[in-house]
């Protein structure tokens, strides 16, 4: 597919390679934003292709987003390529000095219910072998980002010095500057996990969303609303926007014992995101920022968003068992 040169603001103390990186993502999204607004395409969304990395069966759009991200990088400064929809590493340019993971269509799988979806990625300095320039911490990211297909066209991006936040305008084909700045409020009344595994999580997991159900009357002192949409990319532009919690944590059930996002093309880049923005991502324990992959596909559970949230729940997964079990049995909502 032909794909229009976009007008991109330019960025100031940027190499002009990692520029030329962000305009050809700029160019594929485009694309990839005009070809979901055809209902033929929808139409054909539960025809399967194939199996990707992790089992899970592609759908045409899967493989289309990922040809088109592929495709526009062929002419930039990226070495490496890893995307959810391919088992290895691919190489685009020998020469390259960027090593680039991508999810070319996150939540496609609500593309038929018209939920908004992305496309995330993360960019790393290129190592002269493949896996090494990915199998490595997660801070080393030179810049991560992603595009979220909604009612308009977006683009959260981060270099490393604050997160920037664009929206395309259709008619001059432009990529805008919408905030320079965005900060994630410190302190929130929202939160969004999946309720119906409640009896699947941890303990510390099972506190932390009882006393937001027990608002006012609960330890917290206040109400909360509880969010779920399904969506990474619609969940973290939700918090980048207004605060709030994401989790999304390992549990008891098989295939989940080690969390269910993947580190490298999810995790990493949103957790950069909203790191730059004054918030915090975890894995339970850990900063996501301090994690490194061992493979290409690995999986990890994920806790992001405002820091007060957060940190709460990093505590709670610190607390003794026994001082923790005493702490649910008092102040939880649920008795097993």
């Amino acid at each position: 597919m032909q794909i229009n040169q976009t007008i991109f603001p330019s960025l100031g103390g940027v190499s002009a390679e990692l520029q030329g990186i962000v305009v050809c993502l700029c160019n594929a999204a485009q694309a990839l934003d005009a070809i979901l607004k055809r209902p033929q395409q929808i139409a054909q969304r539960d025809v399967a292709v194939r199996q990707n990395s992790d089992g899970d069966m592609q759908v045409p759009l899967d493989v289309i987003a990922d040809e088109l991200v592929f495709e526009a990088l062929r002419e930039t400064s990226v070495k490496w390529y890893v995307s959810e929809e391919r088992e290895s590493v691919s190489i685009l340019q020998a020469d390259g000095k960027f090593a680039l993971a991508v999810d070319p269509l996150d939540g496609s799988s609500n593309v038929d219910i018209n939920v908004p979806v992305g496309t995330i990625f993360s960019i790393f300095p290129a190592e002269q072998e493949a896996e090494p320039s990915f199998l490595r911490s997660s801070g080393e990211q030179l810049a991560a980002g992603y595009f979220i297909y909604g009612p308009q066209l977006q683009l959260m991006l981060t270099l490393g010095q604050g997160v920037l936040q664009f929206g395309y305008d259709p008619v001059s084909e432009t990529f805008v500057l919408m905030r320079d700045s965005v900060q994630i409020a410190e302190r929130s009344s929202e939160f969004a996990i999946n309720m119906s595994n409640y009896r699947h999580w941890s303990n510390p997991i099972r506190a932390y969303v009882d006393e937001c159900l027990a608002g006012v009357n609960g330890a917290r002192e206040r109400h909360f609303n509880m969010r779920w949409v399904a969506s990474l990319v619609a969940e973290a532009h939700r918090i980048l926007t207004r605060g709030g919690v994401f989790l999304y944590p390992a549990d008891q059930r098989d295939g989940y014992d080690k969390g269910r996002l993947r580190l490298l093309y999810e995790c990493a880049p949103i957790g950069f995101l909203i790191e730059q923005a004054g918030g915090r991502a975890i894995d339970g324990h850990t900063d996501t920022l301090d994690l490194a992959a061992s493979e290409l596909h690995e999986r990890v559970p994920f806790v992001f968003g405002s820091r007060e949230c957060v940190d709460l729940i990093r505590s709670y997964h610190e607390e003794p068992e026994k001082e923790l079990s005493a702490l649910f049995t008092s102040r939880g909502l649920f008795r097993g």
